[in-house]
């Protein structure tokens, strides 16, 4: 008896805590769907008004009103944190899209759109509106115009592209493969130092890789000057920060019996990792490290818009001074030399499994 009161008693506290992480997320998704119903639904289309002022009190209404929500629908099969969290059963065999909180989860899906076009001003009128197709069609006659006569500046403009975002990929190899494994959970849970080492490589990673390249380009003009270095360390940092993400969910996704059998055997921590962890994840480094090339070549003709050097800079001045035959023969190039790196690309990664 005394054993299974100790079994059963760590399993009630585990439902109790699962209860509590359902009851909050019920209360954040009642509390955003609530202030979306009353500025969006109530505010601008029932009440017709144009601009609607915010105050702090209307989320704190919400929230209280969510609070009652969610303390009676966690009792029952209506809770979509229960259903996130495990504590609803579905019965075998049946549609999930029968029960009660996925329904409900789907309207709430449904509202999230309906306020997104709400607030995106999605507009048919505007977008089938005789200025903008007459503006639309100019524009596009003069791309499908192209001038070939800056073929050649478009060309060598384009090279540079490809070699500023090949040595920023290169650069940002090693560094993401060394920061990897330290940013990794399996192989950094097993102290305190090593997780909150691997806690704050997660955050500054998490911080560079939510900043775009192109922001990190306008620093970079500002520090080493406007042309292609600038854009270099803008897709340098950037990748960095991605390869960093990659490469360590791909080590925590590896088998941990080669692991575990060299670490029983006191093969030193390097030993392990090498011999254990390494052959396990190259192939899919490979694979994630061109698909980053792919990705820096067609991120580098973006932040030539802002100085990073490359087409994207005479793409920004053909642009401004509205000389669209221009913009169209820059936009052939560019489109051109994508489609080759995402062939080149595909192929290789085709190869590499």
């Amino acid at each position: 008896m005394m054993t299974e009161h100790i079994i059963a008693q760590p399993m009630s506290i585990q439902r109790y805590k699962a209860t509590i992480k359902a009851w909050c997320t019920d209360v954040l998704i009642w509390s955003y769907s609530c202030i979306v119903l009353f500025k969006i639904a109530y505010q601008q289309w029932w009440l017709d008004l144009r601009y609607v002022d915010f105050s702090w009190h209307e989320p704190l209404y919400c929230f209280v009103v969510a609070m009652v929500l969610a303390s009676v629908l966690i009792y029952t099969r209506c809770s979509i944190g229960k259903a996130l969290f495990g504590l609803i059963t579905f019965k075998e065999g049946q549609s999930i899209f029968r029960a009660s909180s996925v329904r409900l989860a789907l309207v709430k899906l449904l509202l999230t759109f309906a306020a997104g076009l709400h607030v995106s001003q999605v507009s048919m009128h505007e977008f089938l509106s005789p200025s903008g197709l007459a503006g639309a069609q100019r524009i596009f006659s003069a791309l499908l115009s192209p001038n070939f006569a800056i073929f050649e500046d478009a060309l060598f403009a384009a090279i540079e592209t490809v070699y500023m975002a090949f040595v920023a990929t290169a650069l940002a190899i090693p560094v993401a493969f060394v920061l990897a494994f330290f940013a990794a959970r399996n192989l950094m849970k097993h102290s305190a130092a090593s997780f909150a080492l691997y806690a704050v490589i997660r955050f500054f990673m998490n911080l560079t890789r939510s900043i775009e390249p192109l922001v990190w380009a306008i620093i970079f003009s500002v520090w080493v000057g406007i042309g292609p270095f600038s854009g270099m360390l803008a897709l340098f940092l950037h990748s960095v920060a991605s390869l960093t993400k990659l490469y360590s969910e791909q080590i925590e996704a590896i088998h941990d019996g080669p692991v575990e059998a060299m670490t029983a055997t006191g093969a030193h921590p390097v030993q392990v990792i090498w011999y254990g962890v390494v052959p396990q994840i190259i192939l899919p480094y490979l694979s994630y490290t061109i698909y980053r090339w792919d990705i820096n070549v067609r991120m580098a003709t973006v932040i030539g818009l802002v100085g990073g050097g490359g087409i994207g800079t005479m793409l920004m001045q053909y642009q401004g001074l509205a000389r669209w035959n221009e913009v169209g023969m820059l936009v052939i190039v560019i489109a051109t030399i994508v489609w080759l790196m995402d062939y080149a690309s595909a192929r290789i990664r085709a190869h590499l499994k």
